[in-house]
């Protein structure tokens, strides 16, 4: 597989403001992208070669292997789904995928079906089913692997009997527009889910299961539909109180939690050993291995880089003042890092939407409040992109702004502060030709924040 430009429209993005410092931080990003693809990324994770097997310490003799199945879900999942096809060719007996619609890529012989995200629809139901049904055929001697990635708790929303696909998804759009974090929101919607929070394994057993796992979630340990759960129903009612939901979710839900029934609890570590699940959780990516990438590349440029955190969260908003104020504090008087240099942070903030909101995501957020704070600056550029391609529920990955961006805006009517106040950073950033626009990463490894302070 050849790994094309990511960047889609570089020759915009370079068309004004500050073309230095904005080709040095595309550029950064460009790389890192590159780096973290969970294709390259499978393929040097996963070996075989004379019948041997091996990922990591892993080894298996596949001649004592009755049947390889390959599953999973997530954005770009089809990218570790693609890797494990060339390398496995024809020692792959049956598969699926289930894929944010539009996204990944193309795999020869493993069937993509097409899901909703961030909402579940019903491609992702059905999906889901095939997910099902092909775990209750697998035997004792069987080796599964499981393509983990963000996104795959929306496009395995598969509800109990007692739900329905409108209920899961009235539920899920309260809570991504609450300003949850994301560990929050799946502690209630893999309890929603007939796969989700281990049950998976379940399903699996007694085959052996190997899950590569792209992590999401700024803890950064792995997750997903395979890994024992150790939150419960009463911390999902918590959530869901926490954040003033639980009186606006369907009454359907608030039975279904009040009644819950104990058979229906995600399995935990205990369930795991009682079971005898066998299974393997192996992270292939977290936000460490794309913030290390971009570290790496800006040293190669000769620049001088620091990474902050691998485990920003917060009010995008108030993310992006705070990340401005620091690359204007290297500006004014070089401290706490001389410039030039570049700052870079990952995570994942949130934005807590109040009533009717406009078109954006966290990424333009942060970026369009950072643009506030360094105006007039001939030396700063910020950009935060997500790293699956995609920011919030739009097709822009997320925008770069430098100190002419807040001006730029002024000369042609727009109030950035307006804009910030209504959530419709994408109208902005269309206008003034600086959102971000990508072609499928590979990845998704939450946010990238890149940062540069020339002199």
């Amino acid at each position: 597989m050849v790994i094309n430009v990511i960047i889609k429209n570089l020759e915009e993005l370079l068309s004004h403001g500050n073309v230095k410092g904005r080709e040095i931080v595309i550029d950064i990003i460009e790389h890192s992208l590159r780096e973290a693809n969970s294709y390259n990324l499978t393929k040097k994770l996963v070996r075989y070669k004379n019948g041997i097997l091996k990922i990591k310490s892993l080894s298996y003799d596949l001649s004592k292997v009755n049947h390889i199945y390959v599953i999973g879900a997530g954005k770009n999942s089809t990218f570790i789904a693609a890797a494990l096809e060339e390398i496995l060719g024809n020692r792959i007996n049956e598969g699926v995928i289930i894929e944010k619609k539009g996204w990944g890529c193309k795999t020869e012989k493993i069937p993509i079906i097409e899901g909703g995200h961030p909402l579940p629809d019903e491609n992702g139901l059905k999906g889901t089913e095939e997910i099902i049904r092909i775990a209750e055929r697998t035997k004792k001697g069987d080796l599964v692997f499981v393509c983990i990635t963000g996104g795959c708790t929306a496009l395995t929303l598969l509800p109990p009997k007692d739900l329905s696909l409108e209920d899961v998804r009235a539920v899920s759009d309260l809570l991504l527009k609450s300003g949850a974090p994301i560990e929050d929101i799946n502690t209630v919607r893999k309890h929603l889910s007939r796969i989700g929070g281990g049950k998976l394994s379940i399903l699996l057993h007694p085959a052996e299961i190997i899950s590569l796992i792209v992590v999401d979630e700024v803890a950064g340990l792995p997750w997903g539909p395979t890994v024992p759960d150790a939150t419960t129903f009463s911390d999902a009612i918590k959530v869901l109180k926490k954040y003033d939901l639980w009186d606006k979710v369907p009454d359907s839900v608030r039975k279904y939690f009040e009644k819950a029934d104990p058979n229906e609890e995600t399995p935990n570590v205990s369930d795991f050993k009682r079971v005898g699940v066998k299974v393997h959780n192996l992270i292939l990516a977290n936000n460490e291995v794309i913030c290390k990438a971009a570290e790496e590349r800006a040293r190669k440029l000769g620049i001088n880089a620091a990474i902050l955190s691998t485990t920003m969260e917060g009010e995008a908003k108030e993310v992006g003042i705070v990340l401005a104020s620091i690359a204007k504090e290297i500006e004014k008087g070089n401290r706490p890092f001389k410039a030039p240099c570049v700052l870079i942070a990952g995570g994942e903030t949130t934005v807590t939407i109040q009533g009717e909101a406009g078109e954006g995501g966290r990424n333009q957020e942060l970026a369009l409040a950072a643009a506030t704070k360094i105006s007039g600056s001939k030396n700063i550029v910020i950009t935060s992109i997500g790293t699956d391609g995609t920011d919030g529920p739009t097709d822009i990955a997320g925008a770069i702004v430098d100190g002419y961006t807040a001006d730029r805006a002024k000369n042609i009517g727009i109030d950035i502060f307006e804009h910030l106040k209504k959530h419709n950073s994408s109208y902005v950033f269309k206008q003034l030709e600086d959102a971000i626009y990508t072609n499928p990463t590979g990845t998704n490894l939450m946010d990238l924040m890149v940062i540069y302070i020339g002199k």
